[in-house]
């Protein structure tokens, strides 16, 4: 794998470890992270570590951990999942795990790594992705980084009982157009 870091937002990405699993399933369980995900239930390290056996190892996603380029500290995680060859397309997902690592533009600069590594190194096409449509903070980054709105679907999850819409947004590759 080439190198993926951002100088300026002094981050870099690597790829997941079965080492990561204890920091994952903890990221993916706080408030922070869960309440802004389709998918709300609790991981537990069976979970994630099924998810390792039957996803990642089998090449249906690619998960990678975002770093601190200074101190090599795991900040969070993007992944693309839902890999598909015949229409080289994948859908992509992110969460900063580290409360003090949000806000600070880190999410936008992960996603601009994980566009180059997907269109460079995995040769897709098409990478899109689902956003509740009340996480304005989120749905700007993905802006910033590439991503554009492609559609809105009206009560497309039930989350504690209250439908939610969902954002549909896409990056698309620009040497394959």
């Amino acid at each position: 794998m080439k190198e993926y870091k951002d100088e300026n937002a002094g981050i870099y990405l690597r790829l997941m470890t079965g080492e990561d699993t204890d920091r994952i399933v903890a990221w993916r369980n706080s408030d922070g992270v869960r309440k802004n995900f389709i998918y709300q239930a609790l991981f537990t390290r069976e979970s994630h570590e099924n998810w390792i056996r039957t996803m990642v190892e089998t090449g249906k996603v690619v998960q990678m951990i975002i770093c601190d380029l200074n101190t090599n500290r795991a900040l969070g995680s993007v992944y693309i999942r839902d890999i598909d060859r015949s229409h080289n397309k994948a859908e992509y997902g992110i969460f900063i795990g580290e409360p003090e690592a949000r806000g600070r533009g880190i999410g936008t600069a992960a996603a601009k790594l994980m566009l180059r590594y997907c269109f460079e190194e995995e040769g897709l096409h098409r990478i899109y992705l689902r956003a509740l449509s009340d996480n304005i903070q989120a749905i700007r980054s993905y802006e910033k980084a590439g991503f554009e709105r492609e559609g809105l679907l009206k009560d497309d999850v039930c989350i504690d009982g209250i439908y939610r819409d969902i954002v549909w947004m896409a990056a698309v590759g620009e040497e394959k157009r």
